[in-house]
């Protein structure tokens, strides 16, 4: 392919709009290479309190698509329930309508697992608010609700290893459930590695043996691959 060509599948090629919905912030990247932009979410912010949002963060850029993910479960490109730490009016909302071009949704764990992902059988575990989990098998994605899972002592997974978990027991304490809830997960799932994301991750100075360490920003590049990556299924 020579100089022109390649310009010409450039300035044909789909540019996607990367949204990352936080319960502090939502963030937006494309992948034409812009700078990450962000604003507050929080308790109060709806679904349409976001489009605007982000349509006031994305002023001057241009973009085909969107790639969305949602802090909660997602099916059929639609979330399945309110999302914990924001807003109502979440589900049933027309987020294609809204933005006025096609949108994928997926759950925001998820998100940052495809942006992760390297091939082979990977999980992905985000440690933030709460436990986010993803499994991605031969480039085959599946979100996975393990947070609220059985544990110890009659509490969840995410009790022990989530923010509330950390705030309450203390970082050495919480250092050692998230090497042993680690270790259960990969005895149960045979990953070929596991990725550690969130926002918390930072606060763990060594990793479990097998494990990497995630970035948030790697969040945009699953939202692009949503798109761009063909031999993704999810």
């Amino acid at each position: 392919m020579n100089k022109v060509e390649k310009k010409i599948v450039a300035a044909t090629a789909q540019v996607v709009l990367g949204i990352d919905i936080g319960g502090s912030h939502v963030k937006v990247m494309t992948s034409t290479g812009s700078e990450e932009r962000k604003a507050e979410s929080g308790p109060k912010m709806t679904a349409a309190g976001m489009v605007a949002a982000v349509k006031k963060l994305a002023e001057g850029w241009h973009y085909d698509v969107i790639g969305m993910g949602y802090p909660g479960p997602v099916l059929h490109n639609r979330p399945l329930v309110e999302p914990a730490n924001l807003g109502p009016h979440w589900v049933g909302f027309d987020f294609k309508g809204s933005f006025g071009v096609p949108v994928k949704i997926v759950n925001d764990a998820l998100m940052q697992a495809i942006g992760s992902y390297e091939g082979g059988r990977m999980l992905f575990l985000g440690l933030g608010t709460g436990l986010g989990a993803a499994m991605i098998v031969d480039n085959i994605a599946q979100p996975m609700e393990l947070a609220h899972l059985p544990y110890k002592k009659g509490r969840s997974f995410e009790e022990y290893v989530g923010e509330r978990g950390l705030e309450k027991r203390g970082k050495k304490k919480w250092r050692k459930s998230v090497f042993d809830v680690v270790e259960r997960l990969r005895a149960a799932m045979q990953p070929d590695y596991v990725v550690i994301g969130g926002g918390n991750v930072e606060r763990l100075s060594e990793l479990p043996e097998g494990c990497r360490r995630g970035d948030n920003t790697l969040a945009f590049k699953g939202g692009f691959r949503l798109w761009q990556d063909k031999a993704l299924v999810v």
